[in-house]
């Protein structure tokens, strides 16, 4: 076993923050019971109440409804996890297990990056946070166009503009560049701001991770996924009476014509 699966049941929110549900870290953690389990969440809230952490800010307990036999449903309590939860449950796991061990060291690592990620942030310019968070939408493309192929599809184009459509209520790249009022040779990734880039950053992130978890083989079908994650994207920004994609602010640079200026 290694750090994958952590990351494989990773979920990202509408402002692609990372969270985990505690039903899946349970799974993983090799927890069969949830009674047991639960235990184990209950000694990880007392340990962030002895840190002075909000407890809100990173265990949140949610209703789910799981299906039983013949067909039923029951309703089941879950937990939406920040990072520094899930560090927090490990560290009050069974010390016993090698795979809370290797969670002990992962949440570890990947909490304290987080933390100097934010820091960062918080000082950015706008123009600098444009850079970063483009550079990490051109990564995750770059991702996504081969978990994309995996998956059959062999039209790249027609399977980012189903993305397109469902985030920008039915526009493709093309109708987004003609808002835009860009020349062909343009970008439209160049010429979006932080929180339209962050927007298409969680599009990209999440459609990636749902093409793998449901392990679509095939391009109709990974088409209509990245339309149906794209679409409750917009869905979530709507419901947080965030602004639309398609009204946000067009930058007067490119984020190219920025960087060079910075290398001048």
């Amino acid at each position: 076993m290694n750090t994958v699966v952590f990351e494989d049941i990773k979920h990202m929110d509408e402002d692609s923050n990372e969270y985990w549900y505690a039903r899946e870290l349970m799974i993983v953690l090799e927890y069969s019971l949830w009674q047991n389990f639960n235990k184990v969440i209950k000694s990880a809230i007392q340990s962030c109440i002895n840190s002075h952490n909000n407890v809100n800010d990173h265990f949140i307990e949610v209703n789910k409804m799981i299906e039983i036999a013949k067909g039923g449903k029951r309703k089941v309590i879950d937990y939406i996890l920040s990072r520094y939860a899930c560090y927090l449950i490990a560290q009050n796991g069974d010390p016993r297990k090698e795979v809370i061990a290797l969670a002990q060291t992962y949440f570890a690592i990947q909490t304290r990056k987080q933390e100097l990620l934010e820091d960062k942030l918080k000082n950015l310019s706008e123009d600098d946070k444009r850079i970063k968070i483009r550079k990490q939408v051109r990564n995750g493309n770059y991702g996504l166009n081969r978990t994309a192929i995996n998956s059959g599809v062999k039209n790249l184009a027609e399977f980012h503009n189903a993305g397109y459509k469902g985030l920008y209520n039915g526009e493709t790249a093309n109708d987004i560049a003609k808002r835009k009022e860009l020349n062909y040779r343009q970008d439209i990734l160049d010429f979006m701001g932080s929180e339209e880039l962050a927007d298409n950053l969680f599009r990209i992130i999440q459609t990636d991770s749902k093409l793998k978890r449901d392990n679509v083989d095939n391009e109709y079908e990974a088409n209509l996924k990245h339309f149906e994650v794209a679409k409750e994207v917009r869905e979530s920004i709507k419901k947080i009476k965030g602004t639309m994609p398609e009204d946000l602010p067009t930058p007067k640079s490119s984020i190219k014509d920025i960087d060079n200026k910075k290398i001048e």
